[in-house]
């Protein structure tokens, strides 16, 4: 998705993109012959390749599996045995809310609505309410001049990160939150921060998107902006009863591992999926979502056996993880070396903020969303401004000649202040509101010791 996301799936966008081609390569004889560059670009007829298509479908269903089962069985097997179903449950039926609250006005709020004025540079409006005007023949711009997609295929693809994002914050508030608080909670927080950041970001009259600001597939879309958010429920919501007290390992890592391999396999469709496109920088995205998680498994298991004396099944996977966040902002931006670079250091930070930065300040993010993927999103989003120089072998936009890494940096960290200060603003106000709401967001002290899947869903995952 690139900094040079959709400016709304309108054909008025695509002209933006097919303008410049034409007037580079195209308009020159017309022109002399009497025909404006205005006249060429309102009669030049977008393509919609299907291969594209094809490619962009396969994505959307690779970032699905990574949510239900892959992020479902990741989370699952870091509680204990008595909360399973009811993490695996959150996940499930927040996948399944934001999932209609997109198509009814998500979609519309982040990516439709006035180029200028108002309040476009924050959101955008309900001209397609419940996809109003997105039809067979509707499209929506790519990357390369003259080439769209159906609208619909990016409705669906765009649906799946704002479901995943809202579900990674299950694993801040685990074993301890009542159901229905938690999908209230979900749902006010989608709408005022995933919403408003996304178009900041993404949408051509954005904020963040006028000031540059570098995220191919979510850095700070998906990972700071769900990663505060986890934090601010946590501590709302206090610590799990026993925490630091008594342990609470995990109960089955094998889910987890398979939970990563998920994971990792939708991640391609999540980052590759974000060129829009099936081309050679489509290629780029994908090998550095192979490189940077390699990577961040090797550093964090090497950072444990040093300070802890040995390297830990739990601590690859969560390495590897790692990378992977920090490579989602630099995906088509970084060449391979800086993608090895930046998960490596994406696997020691997490470490050192899951380890130490953690228990020094107790509070409880369950299953360490903040500490992987707040603290990750934000050493990718601020290296991407590193890994993206082409004298690093990066990929930046525009005039690799006169790019900056100073300057993009600046941008970076303003991007990652202002979607630190909105998710954590609107996550404490949606926590208040939803404690008023359901008369306290937390189980009840017996509901929490004999476990959530009993208490909340009358079931049990294991006899």
């Amino acid at each position: 998705m690139k900094t040079l996301k959709l400016l709304g799936g309108a054909a008025a966008a695509s002209l933006l993109l097919v303008l410049p081609a034409l007037a580079q390569d195209a308009t020159a004889p017309l022109a002399a012959a009497g025909e404006s560059v205005a006249e060429v670009a309102e009669t030049a007829a977008a393509v919609v390749d299907k291969g594209d298509v094809a490619w962009m479908l396969v994505c959307t269903i690779l970032v699905i599996v990574m949510t239900i089962p892959g992020l479902a069985l990741f989370y699952g097997g870091l509680v204990r045995a008595k909360n399973i179903l009811s993490v695996l449950t959150q996940v499930f039926l927040g996948f399944s809310l934001i999932s209609i609250l997109w198509v009814a006005y998500g979609y519309s709020l982040t990516f439709a609505g006035p180029i200028e004025g108002g309040l476009s540079a924050f959101v955008g409006d309900f001209s397609k309410f419940f996809l109003a005007g997105v039809t067979l023949e509707s499209t929506a711009a790519t990357f390369s001049a003259g080439f769209e997609l159906p609208e619909m295929v990016f409705v669906a693809f765009q649906l799946t990160f704002a479901c995943i994002t809202s579900t990674l914050i299950v694993g801040g508030i685990a074993e301890r939150m009542k159901l229905g608080a938690l999908l209230a909670f979900l749902a006010i927080w989608f709408t005022f921060s995933y919403i408003p950041i996304a178009h900041m970001v993404w949408a051509g009259p954005g904020l963040l998107y006028g000031l540059g600001a570098y995220d191919f597939a979510g850095g700070t879309v998906v990972h700071i902006n769900s990663g505060v958010a986890a934090l601010v429920a946590a501590i709302v919501l206090g610590p799990r009863l026993g925490y630091m007290k008594e342990p609470i390992p995990p109960h089955n890592l094998v889910l987890t591992y398979i939970g990563t391999g998920l994971l990792w396999f939708g991640w391609f469709g999540f980052n590759a999926g974000s060129n829009l496109e099936a081309n050679a920088l489509t290629a780029v995205a994908l090998i550095n979502t192979i490189l940077a998680p390699a990577a961040g498994a090797l550093a964090w298991a090497l950072g444990e056996k040093i300070t802890r004396g040995h390297g830990s099944a739990l601590g690859a996977v969560s390495g590897a993880v790692a990378g992977l966040v920090a490579i989602t902002p630099a995906a088509g931006f970084s060449g391979i070396g800086g993608a090895i670079v930046l998960g490596a250091v994406a696997g020691i930070v997490c470490l050192v903020a899951v380890v130490n930065f953690k228990p020094m300040l107790r509070y409880d993010d369950s299953l360490d969303v903040f500490g992987i993927h707040g603290v990750g999103g934000i050493v990718g989003a601020l290296g991407t401004a590193i890994v993206a120089s082409p004298a690093l072998g990066g990929y930046p936009l525009g005039d690799a000649a006169a790019y900056s890494v100073g300057g993009q940096f600046v941008v970076q960290l303003i991007g990652v202040a202002i979607a630190v200060v909105w998710s954590g603003v609107v996550a404490l106000v949606a926590m208040l509101v939803v404690k008023a709401i359901f008369g306290g967001a937390r189980v009840s002290q017996s509901g929490e010791i004999d476990g959530l899947d009993l208490s909340s869903h009358g079931e049990r995952a294991y006899n």
